[in-house]
């Protein structure tokens, strides 16, 4: 039988798991909104639902889950799903499914995935960004994802982009995803996030252009791989205002030909990224 992986995505809109195969290709996959309680019920119906429906047995359990999240201890606590703070998720997971279980931020759990079989595979050094209901981000540094003390490296939506600018959901003032998540945006035209104006569409691109510049002159990254729901539905005009501010800011030398690209798995990163932490912590446990 050939070597497969049960894959989990928790957001804030909805929840997703998946059976992934070491390819990267993505063969089940089922899909529920995010319930406004009782999410551990739901999720755990839908983790069975997809398992029963494995061509083979799995060989490990990944959860990608909005941050923040400690990997070590296994615990999540989603700014956006107040329920599940400070939840086991790996434990609880791992006792339901019986397999080997890890559990991470899910931005990260995209950046692995672009690496493995997506629009990253060859590059040494890039973020993943991915704007959706939250922003979230993952770093790729000289070809080992980056972690953190606390396993929360890459929180990109955290960068300040406005001082003194609007609250943000973690506390502070002025973040990027106080701006650029799906959920601030809809909070401020009083509409979706795909029937956002214009003006709205750029000016999201101007400010993850900015926020990049940051971060790549502190990571030397030379590339950004950019996803989610918001990023893909604005599409071509976020992307031109995002290049646009990046080429005016990133001065530094070896800023010089930092390229932003669309991820290249689209909607199916945040599930093939969950098999990919799990593939990641069986190679390192052989």
């Amino acid at each position: 039988m050939s070597v497969c992986y049960l894959a989990i995505d928790v957001g804030s809109a909805k929840l997703a798991a998946g059976i992934v195969a070491e390819d990267g290709e993505v063969l089940v996959r089922d899909r529920i909104s995010t319930p406004a309680r009782d999410v551990w019920p739901a999720l755990a119906r839908l983790v069975k639902r997809v398992q029963v429906s494995a061509p083979s047995t799995p060989v490990g359990c990944g959860i990608g889950c909005g941050g923040p999240a400690n990997p070590l201890e296994g615990t999540v606590s989603p700014l956006h799903i107040p329920s599940l703070e400070g939840f086991e998720l790996a434990a609880e997971i791992q006792a339901l499914t019986e397999l080997p279980t890890v559990v991470d931020n899910n931005a990260k759990a995209v950046a692995l995935a672009e690496a493995w079989c997506g629009a990253a595979v060859g590059v040494s050094d890039f973020a993943a960004i991915s704007l959706g209901t939250g922003v979230g981000g993952g770093i790729v540094s000289g070809g080992r994802l980056l972690d953190g003390h606390h396993g929360n490296a890459g929180h990109f939506g955290h960068i300040v982009v406005e001082p003194d600018g609007r609250p943000c959901v973690c506390g502070g003032k002025g973040c990027v995803e106080a701006y650029c998540s799906g959920r601030a945006i809809e909070e401020e035209t009083g509409r979706p996030p795909q029937r956002a104006p214009q003006g709205v569409v750029e000016r999201t691109g101007i400010m993850v252009g900015r926020a990049l510049t940051s971060l790549g002159a502190v990571c030397d990254l030379n590339m950004a791989v950019i996803g989610g729901s918001v990023a893909m539905g604005f599409g071509e005009p976020f992307f031109v205002a995002l290049r646009t501010e990046l080429e005016h800011r990133a001065k530094l030398s070896f800023l010089k030909g930092f390229t932003v690209v669309p991820a290249g798995l689209g909607q199916l990163a945040p599930l093939v990224g969950a098999a990919a932490l799990v593939r990641r912590r069986l190679a390192t446990s052989r």
